[in-house]
């Protein structure tokens, strides 16, 4: 069973970087395809990038154009590159399979945007 471990995440000013890092125990190079996902106090957890084996990503329309994810299957990881933070970017940030997910969930990497 594939465990994930994400990091990276602390607390920066906005318009500031982060670079998020999801470390798997085991190969994902079979995973269709890994998402980042992130959960605000009081609100859903949500989709915010995924990727595909082959390199295909879709990012959701709050973070186009500031946040970039990458994989490297031979190190078992997954990036999120985040640019540009908002405030609103505020959340508990985690990595999965998508669209069926790895349980448990990792224990998630804080990320606080200071205005």
């Amino acid at each position: 069973q594939v465990q994930l471990a994400e990091s990276g995440g602390g607390l920066v000013q906005a318009g500031g970087s982060l670079r998020l890092s999801c470390a798997a125990s085991g190969s994902i190079s079979s995973i269709t395809a890994m998402g980042w996902f992130r959960q605000a106090p009081g609100k859903q957890r949500e989709l915010v990038a995924r990727i595909t084996s082959g390199g295909n990503t879709v990012y959701a329309e709050f973070v186009k154009g500031r946040f970039t994810i990458s994989r490297d299957n031979a190190k078992n990881t997954v990036y999120l590159q985040m640019n540009s933070l908002k405030p609103e970017d505020t959340a508990v940030y985690y990595c999965n399979a998508w669209p069926v997910f790895i349980v448990p969930w990792g224990q998630g990497t804080q990320v606080t945007v200071s205005s």
